[in-house]
């Protein structure tokens, strides 16, 4: 949605997308009559930039059933498993920050070069994370210290404090939207029980973005990479008959 209003490139990464048969076709003739790439990991996601950088302009539609009023959109789970989930996001990390560098560039456009740097910040993400959760055990430490000892460790900068704050309200702030949002698509409970996933949606960045690097440096670049498919189930499927 905030790609549509800035007029960027809109991604059909995981959704339900309807294409122009003429602009399919056009690029169609450019790969050689194959309009998506299978040497790409991320197919869908390059799909919607490739077209938005041909002129073609792509939107995100939010509508509702006019007889049910539930929300028009594609179900899928989310691998439940942490291997299972890595390997997805690996997939996700490697195919979008690290191969779409290679396969798409940049773009000149302020705004499309703007989500270009978001989508390819998942690695440095990562490693802030990393470095987030350090801090926080060390910081649990040394307020254990101070509270069972009489050592008294020097105040905090102000500098630095207010940073803290600062950074404390935006984690509360995005935590609050997350929940919210989570609750009005699938009711209060999912939405406080989205407030402790986000620590295990950390977890599974930083592993998958270790794991997506790795793969990239080692890859051999004269071969396409290996596409690590895993295991989706809908929700029709995992209902009991």
């Amino acid at each position: 949605m905030v790609r549509d209003s800035l007029a960027a490139g809109v991604p059909s990464a995981g959704v339900g997308c309807a294409i122009a048969r003429q602009a399919l076709g056009r690029l169609a003739n450019e790969r050689g009559g194959s309009p998506f790439d299978a040497d790409s990991l991320t197919e869908d996601y390059e799909l919607g930039l490739s077209l938005a950088e041909r002129g073609r302009n792509g939107t995100f539609i939010r509508c509702h059933d006019c007889e049910t009023g539930e929300l028009i959109a594609v179900h899928a789970h989310f691998p439940a498993t942490l291997s299972e989930a890595v390997r997805q996001k690996t997939r996700w990390i490697a195919g979008i920050a690290l191969y779409g560098w290679e396969r798409l560039g940049w773009h000149a456009g302020a705004a499309d070069f703007w989500m270009r740097v978001r989508d390819r910040s998942a690695i440095l993400a990562a490693m802030v994370l990393l470095a987030a959760y350090l801090a926080a055990i060390l910081g649990f430490g040394l307020l254990v210290v101070t509270s069972t000892t009489t050592y008294a460790f020097p105040p905090m900068p102000p500098v630095l404090s207010y940073v803290l704050t600062v950074n404390l309200g935006l984690l509360l702030w995005r935590l609050t939207i997350r929940a919210g949002f989570t609750a009005v698509g699938y009711g209060w409970r999912e939405g406080l029980r989205a407030i402790p996933r986000a620590i295990i949606s950390n977890i599974i960045a930083m592993m998958a973005a270790r794991r997506a690097l790795t793969g990239y440096i080692f890859a051999q670049r004269d071969r396409p990479p290996t596409w690590d498919k895993t295991h989706h189930i809908f929700p029709d499927a995992a209902a009991p008959q």
